[in-house]
C-alpha cells in the first residue's frame, strides 16, 4: 500500500492506478465511528438488494446531481478550461445513462447484464459550479490536502448536495480516488488527475475519455472493484464474474479468470484498471447497488432531497 502522506513526486500515469480502497482502509483503521457507519451502510445496502420491492429507489424515476468542479492549478495547462470540464459531464451522463457510443462493444456474453440507463444525471454550471485556485504545489498528495483551504486547497461546496470534484496534479501515477459514502463532509468528493479529466484539453492517451471520473463517481457511490480489491475476491455484486485480479491496458476478447470456474472477466466494466477505450459499461446489478444509495435511509439520500 501507498502511503498517502508521501512526499510529493509527480509521475506520469502508465497504467489506471486508483487509490480509494487504500484510503478507504486507512479511514476504517483510523476512525472507529466511520467503520460503523461504513459496515451499517452495507447492511443497508443489501437489505435494499434482496427486498427490492419494499423500497422506490428513485421517486420520480431519476435523480439529478449537481456537480461543483474545483481545479488548483500551478501552469496554465492545468487551468483547464470550460470545455474540457464539460466534456467530462457530457462523458459522465452518457456513461450512466448507457448512451455511450462504445456500449455496442459489449460481448454476447454479458449483453444480459448491462445496467443500461442507471437513471443518475450530472449537471454542471460554469457560473455557479467551479472554483478555480492558482497554486504554487507541483503535486498533489492523497491526504486530502487539495479539499482544504486551509491546506492551500480549495474546500468543498455544499457536499451534502453537490458532486465536488477536484481537478489537479496529482502525485506517484495516480489518476484518481475517491470517498465512499459515509465519511466526512468536509473532505466528500473524488479526486482526478488534469490529464485523465474530460476528453479533450489537458487530457492524454490512454486516459483521455473521461472514464477515470467515471471510475471514481462508482466508487463515490459505494461501487467496488470488480476484483473485490483480493484475489478472487467479491465486489458484493452478484451479476459481475469473479476477477483473479485487475486488468491493465486492453485486454484480449475473451479473457477468463483464474478463478473457481474460470469465469469470462468483465474486462470492459469501468470498474476494472483498463484503459479507457477498454471500459464502457455496468452491470444491472451495479445500477441496482448506486441506486440503493439514493432512497431514504440510503448514504446520499441527501441529493434527492428537493
Amino acid at each position: 500500500m501507498e502511503n498517502p502522506a508521501a512526499a510529493d513526486n509527480f509521475e506520469a500515469p502508465t497504467g489506471r492506478k486508483c487509490l480509494s480502497h487504500e484510503i478507504l482502509q486507512q479511514q476504517l483503521a483510523e476512525d472507529p465511528g466511520f467503520a460503523k457507519r461504513f459496515n451499517e451502510i452495507e447492511e443497508f445496502t443489501q437489505e435494499v438488494l434482496r427486498n427490492p420491492q419494499q423500497y422506490r429507489l428513485l421517486a420520480d424515476g431519476s435523480i439529478e446531481i449537481p456537480v461543483h468542479v474545483n481545479v488548483l492549478w500551478k501552469t496554465t495547462a492545468e487551468n483547464i478550461s470550460n470545455t474540457q470540464i464539460q466534456s467530462q459531464i457530457d462523458v459522465l451522463n452518457a456513461d450512466f445513462a448507457g448512451t455511450n457510443a462504445d456500449i455496442s462493444n459489449i460481448p454476447t456474453a454479458f449483453s444480459g447484464v448491462k445496467a443500461g440507463d442507471t437513471r443518475i444525471k450530472f449537471t454542471w454550471s460554469s457560473t455557479t459550479g467551479l472554483t478555480t485556485r492558482q497554486t504554487t504545489k507541483t503535486s498533489w498528495r492523497t491526504n486530502d490536502d487539495m479539499k482544504r483551504t486551509s491546506r492551500g486547497g480549495i474546500d468543498p461546496t455544499s457536499p451534502t448536495t453537490k458532486l465536488n470534484i477536484w481537478v489537479c496534479t496529482l502525485a506517484n501515477g495516480i489518476l484518481g480516488y475517491a470517498q465512499f459514502p459515509g465519511g466526512a463532509s468536509a473532505t466528500d468528493g473524488v479526486v482526478i488527475l488534469n490529464t485523465a479529466f474530460g476528453t479533450t484539453g489537458s487530457a492524454r492517451a490512454p486516459f483521455n475519455k473521461g472514464r477515470t471520473a467515471t471510475h471514481e463517481v462508482g466508487h463515490w457511490l459505494r461501487l467496488r472493484h470488480i476484483w473485490g480489491d483480493a484475489t478472487c475476491g467479491s465486489d458484493l455484486v452478484s451479476d459481475t464474474p469473479t476477477h483473479n485480479t485487475a486488468n491493465y491496458g486492453f485486454p484480449a476478447s475473451g479473457h477468463r479468470s483464474t478463478c473457481t470456474g474460470t469465469p469470462l472477466e468483465m474486462t470492459m466494466n469501468y470498474m476494472d484498471y483498463t484503459d479507457d477505450a477498454c471500459m464502457y459499461m455496468f452491470s444491472a446489478g451495479q445500477k441496482s447497488r448506486m441506486n440503493a444509495t439514493f432512497i431514504s435511509g440510503g448514504s446520499r439520500n441527501s441529493f434527492a432531497q428537493p
